[in-house]
């Protein structure tokens, strides 16, 4: 229960809604055991008169007699009705307290979960994989409703309904109340283990039903490979097996979950048939009355659900801790992106990087290695070099995706740290390296860089992208919808949508992270000849493994293995051997061979 302590702030915050349902649940149950006294009544009243009908027999007063009989039945039967329809509008007062409040718990703890996912910094989003998360958000959060609900809600009722049951048994006859209540527990404890072996088999099951899934997503997905290797007969047979094992394993629940109720129905019968056994004996032996043995099958029908739930509630107390212990260790990891003086102001754009070294958190991959460079404001710098040569990883460490591990990084000659991290990227628009468009329309996923966009700045905006007169020939335009990650569009319509979420911001830093690589050289051209008017008053930072990307840039950075090996303007670089050398002769020579 210690993981499960974190969720007490909740039950305080709805503390009302769960006081109301105690009351509500105290006064269900008085109605749910008032009619028990009234079938002793009536069953006392039969006997009694039966045998004051029997003793007016061939008398005027035998008629008078049955008439004050059947009255009094049918008032009784009339109360037993009256009880019953009071009780199920208290248990439907209950679960609008109770089970509502877990449904508001679960909606604040989900919120509470993803507002701290989106804290929380890219190190732990490459340590995690987006199952797990989408899990603990999802799966793990309802296990915690179950507790929070029906665990809670069954545990009051119980609770209830034996401080208010057992007390008045022992008061009537303590030997009978022992011997009904005796298989009771024993139902518990069956009830506890056999919902335990239901909730295993059902995750084995839920397992083999994603694997069935993902299998038949990817095998839909790569239909075309598939067909191309003509491996439809060995997909066939793959599926084949998964869906044997879900079968098999669906079987195997399907065998526990009947002996549920067999279970369930023996032990109530062995308690009634006890309580009828020792009930006679006492009936005989003049310590009760036949209507206290008809009372206490009731109270036996009435205990057997809540202690069968006991069993149940256990178990879902038992996986909701489970589930709030996933849910804690993610609660409890904390950022350390965070600020250290606040500061919010408008970026001008000049940019040191001070002997900067920088290891990679979750894979320890040495990324950058004590590198040192300036860029003024309104300057281009293009980073150039080979794949894994720590190129991305200045666009990462700029918006602050991660901190360095040594040495500063000072923009307008403050440290990146002790600016407001919202205020900081607000202010960087950053295109990156492995594009992100969202199932939505085209006009949404631009205007995601700038909620209040005017039709001028998205027209302008896709212009300089170059994307314009491919988006007005789409039939819809603008308000054309994207797939799943942007498929609809082509890799290069997907890049230049990206160039133009991050220009209608207009910022103050830009950073192109390898985004041209999927464009033609025309395209690229033009998309660079867009960009002159952009690059003009910011500063800008184009990261490439393409020379033909560079051409704008006032420096250029040549990165091999997380340092900087040549620095320099394109004329500069070209004159000496070097890597530079090495790249322009084998990308671009052949194209001007041709």
């Amino acid at each position: 229960m210690k993981s499960l302590k974190y969720l007490n702030k909740y039950l305080i915050k709805y503390k009302y809604r769960l006081l109301l349902g105690l009351v509500f649940t105290i006064i269900s149950n008085f109605f749910q055991i008032l009619p028990a006294q009234v079938v002793r009544y009536s069953f006392n009243l039969i006997k009694e008169g039966i045998s004051l009908y029997n003793l007016y027999e061939g008398l005027n007063q035998q008629a008078l007699v049955y008439d004050v009989f059947a009255q009094s039945i049918l008032v009784y039967g009339v109360v037993i009705l009256v009880m019953a329809l009071l009780r199920g509008a208290f248990l439907f007062l209950v679960r609008q307290t109770i089970i509502v409040m877990s449904r508001l718990v679960e909606y604040d703890l989900k919120n509470e979960i993803y507002e701290h996912y989106q804290s929380l910094p890219l190190s732990f989003y490459r340590k995690n994989n987006t199952g797990d998360l989408m899990a603990r958000i999802s799966e793990d959060v309802s296990r915690v409703r179950m507790y929070l609900g029906p665990a809670i809600m069954y545990g009051i009722n119980l609770l209830v309904l034996f401080l208010m049951v057992i007390p008045y048994m022992l008061s009537v006859n303590v030997k009978l109340t022992i011997y009904t209540l005796l298989p009771l527990p024993v139902l518990a404890i069956s009830i506890y283990y056999v919902n335990n072996i239901i909730q295993r088999k059902s995750d084995e099951i839920q397992r083999s039903l994603s694997g069935i899934t993902t299998f038949v997503q990817e095998a839909f997905s790569g239909i075309r490979v598939i067909k191309s290797f003509v491996r439809e007969e060995d997909s066939h047979n793959n599926f084949t097996t998964a869906s044997n094992t879900y079968k098999d394993k669906s079987l195997e629940l399907n065998f526990v979950n009947s002996l549920f109720f067999p279970l369930v129905l023996f032990l109530v019968g062995l308690s009634t048939i006890i309580t009828i056994y020792i009930g006679g004996q006492e009936v005989i032996n003049g310590s009760i009355t036949t209507g206290n043995i008809a009372e206490f099958i009731i109270y036996v029908n009435i205990l057997t659900w809540p202690v069968t739930s006991l069993g149940w509630t256990a178990s879902l107390v038992q996986r909701a801790a489970a589930s709030q212990a996933r849910i804690n260790e993610f609660l409890n990891t904390k950022t350390d992106i965070i600020s250290r003086q606040d500061i919010k102001k408008p970026l001008k754009g000049d940019i040191v990087f001070e002997d900067v070294d920088f290891i990679y958190p979750d894979t320890h991959i040495h990324g950058l290695k004590k590198i040192s460079f300036q860029i003024n404001h309104g300057e281009t710098l293009a980073v150039i070099g080979n794949t894994g040569s720590g190129k991305s990883t200045i666009a990462n460490l700029l918006p602050r995706m991660y901190d360095v591990t040594s040495g500063r990084i000072l923009i307008d000659g403050i440290d990146v740290r002790d600016y407001n991290i919202e205020n900081l990227r607000s202010q960087i628009g950053y295109v990156p390296q492995d594009v992100f468009l969202f199932s939505d329309s085209i006009r949404n996923n631009i205007g995601f860089g700038l909620p209040s966009i005017t039709e001028e700045q998205m027209i302008q905006a896709t212009k300089d992208a170059d994307v314009y007169e491919n988006i007005i020939h789409f039939p819809e335009q603008f308000e054309t919808k994207l797939g799943e990650r942007g498929i609809t569009l082509s890799g290069g319509q997907k890049q230049r949508v990206s160039i133009a979420r991050a220009l209608v911001r207009e910022p103050s830093i830009l950073i192109l992270d390898d985004s041209l690589s999927a464009v033609d050289t025309k395209t690229e051209n033009a998309i660079l000849n867009s960009l002159r008017r952009i690059m003009a008053n910011r500063t800008s930072i184009i990261i490439s493994h393409r020379v033909s990307s560079v051409k704008l840039a006032d420096r250029i950075l040549v990165m091999e293995d997380g340092e900087i090996v040549q620095h320099g303007s394109h004329d500069e670089l070209i004159a000496v051997d070097g890597l530079y050398k090495t790249l322009y002769e084998r990308q671009l020579q052949p194209e001007d061979s041709e």
